[in-house]
């Protein structure tokens, strides 16, 4: 519905400006005054909108293999992550964790019938029951052995695996991973776009790190 409602104002506004320029040419105050009153009423709607479904929106917990989807510049949400397995471990090739190591497989997919389309500049962190934010472990990455980027480029019928660690207190409480996609710009068009994660006010949607097996050594792969 938020894309809907995106294209249907951007469209509108398209209109209201050759209907405006029509009205100043020809000189007509009924004109004006009824694109202004519209623009006025569509504004004031969309921002109901837009604050109304981000004020009673919650926050979710997505299990595993459970997808998130990714909107963008071109409102295609296409683009696709899943949490697919979640172990824990002490060390990692030489590697030693200050608390433990969690090694969060994620799963990038996408839904497009046609177009290859890829994530573009991925911030993947953990947060915890009290909001303290934890970065990713790149050395313990790469302790992994190769893998594919999360800007990776498929299509419809592929999709990949990556691997990413974090190093979590071994007290931690509730962590959650949260994923975020895209650039500046993509940024501030999902801020104005109504029911979507990254709106204004907005709860996020974050992966649930349920653990299968825990593990004392993971060894480069």
């Amino acid at each position: 519905m938020g894309v809907l409602l995106m294209l249907m104002t951007i469209g509108g506004l398209l209109v209201a400006a050759v209907l405006f320029a029509v009205a100043l040419y020809t000189g007509k105050v009924w004109l004006r005054n009824f694109v202004c009153g519209g623009i006025a009423i569509w504004t004031i709607f969309y921002f109901t909108m837009l604050f109304g479904f981000s004020l009673v929106s919650s926050e979710r917990e997505l299990s595993l293999n459970e997808p998130k989807q990714f909107c963008g510049f071109y409102f295609d949400c296409h683009m696709h992550t899943a949490v697919t397995d979640v172990r824990k471990a002490k060390t990692i090739g030489n590697k030693t964790a200050g608390g433990e190591f969690y090694i969060v497989t994620v799963k990038v997919f996408s839904d497009a019938k046609a177009a290859t389309l890829g994530l573009l500049t991925v911030d993947a962190h953990v947060v915890d029951a009290v909001d303290q934010k934890y970065t990713r472990d790149m050395d313990a990455e790469t302790a992994l052995g190769p893998q594919p980027e999360f800007d990776k480029k498929i299509s419809p019928v592929e999709s990949f695996q990556k691997k990413i660690v974090f190093d979590l207190p071994e007290n931690v409480d509730e962590p959650r991973l949260d994923i975020r996609d895209g650039y500046g710009i993509d940024h501030a068009i999902e801020a104005v776009l109504v029911d979507d994660e990254d709106s204004i006010f907005h709860n996020r949607n974050y992966f649930k790190l349920e653990t299968r097996i825990e593990t004392a050594v993971a060894p480069a792969l």
